[in-house]
């Protein structure tokens, strides 16, 4: 079987967790964290003030939203995202509100988002879909007309860039997800990325239960213990043992992980060219480390290539399942109809620095030998 997706941890990895076990003896939140947020800081090239560690993407996005809205105002954001984006808006009290794609990249419609503007919008919330950032430029010009804050839901997008610059390293709100198969995994957790002082100092004392000032005391080895409370908080600061996996994986991307996805993407990229029945999505691989390869097949022929290809020991994805078709999400009438197409058409391919180029060859040979 040639997996979809796998999470890429070994040796290394096991002795950083072991040290932290055996060695520091303490397994919440405290030095090692602290570190990962310094290393990550370095690595996008912003202050390490401007980093808070989470326990997940979702966790991230939801105290993002919870910063910069209040209960029962409105968000939006594309409907073909992962059902996370959509739970982390109503678990902070705001309401998602489903837009349209472009699709040729998956990435937020603007024009469509316009149109589902109301006097309780607050905030957008694009979605970097495989990695691709869209059109950054136009998004912040539209927040900043409408003044709306930005919350870059960037769980695909860690180590890309957009025009040359470390997505993070300027924008509003960034949040990303470090879970056991994305670009680089803590095992689980996210991370917030803001200049913004007050909503990191939010950020940071609600990752904590809200306690104020926490954050100081824990990576200092130390505990609170006369505190006062003025927020909504939760269980969501990440812990040592994340932090150790995590600072390893950071260590490896810019060697083994980037190159290896972005090869893999390219292989897939020059082999599916001119396939018939076949559409490659936008990505510029200068500044795309690819999380996932999805492809759009065509003419109702979807469900039957992911059906030879698993005949085949090939597994395949679908990412993803538009969110005002979920019954959570979908108690008014959306026109929607570009999202529920592409959901039709959209199928992701393996890809993770496991996966050869033999393997990419194999795929796409079965692929056309469907055609």
């Amino acid at each position: 079987m040639i997996r979809l997706s796998k999470s890429i941890v070994g040796q290394i990895e096991a002795e950083a967790v072991a040290k932290v076990i055996c060695e520091d003896g303490y397994l919440g939140m405290g030095s090692e964290v602290k570190l990962f947020e310094e290393e990550i800081a370095t690595f996008i090239g912003v202050p390490a003030e401007n980093i808070c560690c989470v326990n997940s993407g979702t966790a991230a996005l939801h105290l993002a939203v919870q910063a910069v809205t209040e209960p029962g105002d409105e968000v939006l954001v594309q409907s073909l995202t992962f059902v996370a984006s959509f739970q982390a808006i109503s678990g902070a009290g705001a309401v998602p509100i489903p837009c349209e794609v472009l699709p040729e990249s998956i990435t937020l419609d603007i024009e469509d988002a316009r149109k589902r503007l109301t006097e309780k919008t607050k905030a957008v919330m694009p979605v970097h879909y495989g990695s691709n950032p869209g059109n950054l430029d136009a998004i912040y010009e539209f927040a900043e007309k409408e003044n709306l804050r930005v919350i870059e839901d960037a769980a695909h997008a860690f180590g890309c860039k957009y025009k040359g610059r470390n997505i993070g390293s300027f924008g509003d709100i960034i949040c990303f997800s470090f879970d056991g198969i994305k670009n680089i995994t803590s095992g689980e957790g996210g991370a917030i990325v803001t200049s913004d002082r007050n909503v990191m100092a939010l950020a940071k004392d609600a990752r904590l239960l809200g306690v104020e000032k926490d954050t100081e005391m824990r990576f200092n080895g130390k505990r609170s213990w006369e505190f006062d409370v003025k927020h909504q908080g939760y269980r969501f600061h990440m812990s040592n043992i994340f932090a150790a996996v995590g600072r390893v994986q950071l260590g490896r991307f810019i060697s083994e992980f980037a190159p290896k996805r972005v090869a893999i993407a390219e292989k897939y990229r020059e082999l599916l060219d001119g396939v018939k029945g076949l559409k490659l999505l936008e990505s510029d691989l200068r500044f795309v480390v690819p999380h996932i390869m999805p492809v759009r097949i065509l003419d109702g022929n979807r469900d039957g290539l992911k059906d030879y290809l698993e005949k085949k020991g090939i597994q395949t994805g679908i990412h993803y399942k538009p969110n005002h078709m979920l019954s959570l999400y979908g108690d008014r009438a959306y026109d929607l109809g570009t999202s529920e197409k592409l959901y039709s058409e959209l199928l992701s391919l393996p890809l993770h620095p496991e996966v050869t180029e033999e393997h990419v060859v194999n795929i796409c040979e079965s692929i056309k030998s469907y055609f």
